[in-house]
């Protein structure tokens, strides 16, 4: 049979079969892994050995891997005899975040609900899109391949952790120490979206993270406003003083050096975003928001993907509770964000958001910090062969080229499969901005589902024909 009728017989098979493999999306959805809290560490061995079977039922040597916490699924197959396509080594996670507040939602969060929207039928349960529902993808369209054909186009490792939604805590002790097991030549990660739920797109631009706290104290204990205010220090008032100035008039972050490697955007990457139409009152008017905010004199879009950020996420201090207490605290803390871009250092702007505050401490004043988290931006190479591979693959499913798109979240996974692995990863994600992950009624769009099957359908035969980069 010709490649292309090879292809199009493994298409019709998935469309023959969009129930079952919703079926089997929904046997895995049913199962609360939910990694943050203890009461489901059963569940979360539960969804890694259902992984591991339905991996093993498709030829793969699949197995669990003990980690300090959740087991880690990992599977390989060998690929065609003769083939010498790349290796493609997937990555997902078969956690999911708490379902709370469960009262909000309209069905059960684990007892996944078949229902209609605008868009056609919806899965609604806790992990429809993030990322069970994609994992299923993937897994989906290894399985069409395997029953149509008798094989999978190309050599594959599968990587499933349980612990990304807490922060995967032990996946870079297992990368380190599995190096060899897992060479290959590129990642394949389902966890990112679409421009919208006829436009395809790779994300080729995540932000990277910095995530701080900063404690100023002053006095050496609370004290009583009318005996002491007017003369003594307030942390309170000095913490937010400061905190103010983080951003100019324009919008621009004043932490020392925070822009220095920061790089514009290419012309053609701005005509590309800008031909979107991005309606940004829209954007926001469904928050309840009239005007935009950030850098002056930058798109929305470039705002949103490729400039970097600042925000204080959380502030307190002194007396919160009903009524009045008259209390100068000793002391106020504040939590603050910086979304990075590609080149930036995180320790340079986490030393830097130290300077800045320093810099401005009133006399009598100290500051504490701690650092919860350190990840950097990533810029994918846009003419990897990856890339135009899933191009390719997604202009033949949508009929129309897949979008180039950033994103303003981090995958932190991305870089640590970078620097330990030495791979670039290719984000070929279905899911759209209203799926409301990690909110009540999470949702994935059956459409998006099945196009995401038959679009991974598509990638390995593509990725079948290329050669492997490995030596």
């Amino acid at each position: 049979m010709q490649a292309t009728e090879t292809v199009n017989a493994v298409l019709h098979r998935v469309d023959a079969e969009l129930d079952r493999s919703r079926e089997a999306l929904f046997d895995f959805l049913r199962i609360p892994s939910i990694s943050a809290q203890p009461a489901h560490k059963q569940d979360c061995l539960r969804a890694a050995e259902w992984a591991r079977d339905r991996l093993a039922a498709l030829g793969f040597t699949a197995s669990l891997r003990p980690t300090q916490g959740h087991p880690i699924v990992l599977a390989h197959y060998a690929g065609p005899a003769g083939g010498s396509g790349p290796h493609v080594l997937f990555y997902g996670h078969y956690d999911v975040q708490p379902a709370d507040p469960v009262e909000l939602w309209t069905s059960p969060p684990f007892e996944p609900a078949l229902v209609d929207g605008p868009r056609g039928k919806r899965f609604v349960a806790r992990g429809a899109v993030d990322d069970k529902g994609q994992v299923m993808m993937f897994l989906e369209a290894l399985r069409a391949w395997k029953d149509e054909t008798g094989t999978i186009p190309a050599r594959i490792t599968v990587l499933l952790e349980g612990e990304e939604e807490v922060g995967s805590i032990n996946l870079e002790a297992f990368l380190l120490a599995n190096r060899a097991e897992l060479a290959s030549d590129l990642a394949l990660i389902s966890d990112t979206g679409m421009w919208d739920v006829n436009t395809p797109a790779v994300t080729t631009r995540l932000r990277g993270l910095v995530y701080t706290q900063v404690t100023l104290k002053g006095p050496s204990r609370d004290l009583h406003s009318g005996l002491y205010g007017g003369s003594a220090l307030n942390p309170i008032n000095a913490l937010t003083h400061i905190l103010g100035e983080l951003h100019d008039a324009d919008g621009r972050v004043q932490v020392p050096g925070f822009y220095d490697r920061v790089k514009p955007i290419s012309n053609a990457q701005a005509a590309q975003w800008d031909a979107l139409g991005f309606d940004e009152a829209a954007f926001l008017g469904t928050i309840g928001l009239t005007a935009p905010s950030g850098e002056r004199g930058r798109s929305a879009l470039e705002r949103l993907w490729a400039r970097p950020t600042a925000d204080i996420n959380g502030i307190w201090g002194g007396y919160t509770g009903p009524g009045a207490k008259t209390v100068i605290a000793a002391e106020a803390s504040a939590k603050v964000s910086f979304r990075l871009v590609a080149d930036q250092d995180p320790g340079a702007v986490f030393e830097g958001f130290q300077r800045f505050v320093t810099d401005r401490l009133p006399p009598g004043a100290s500051a504490e910090f701690q650092n919860f988290a350190a990840s950097p931006g990533i810029e994918v190479e846009t003419e990897s062969p990856w890339v135009r591979a899933a191009q390719a693959a997604l202009a033949e499913e949508y009929g129309k080229p897949a979008l180039l798109m950033g994103s303003g979240g981090s995958i932190p996974v991305v870089e640590s499969l970078r620097r330990i692995l030495g791979i670039d990863s290719l984000l070929m994600g279905f899911g759209l901005d209203d799926d409301q992950v990690h909110s009540p009624n999470e949702k994935f769009e059956q459409v998006c589902f099945h196009h995401g099957i038959r679009s991974h359908v598509r990638l390995l035969a593509k990725l079948a024909k290329q050669g492997s980069v490995q030596p």
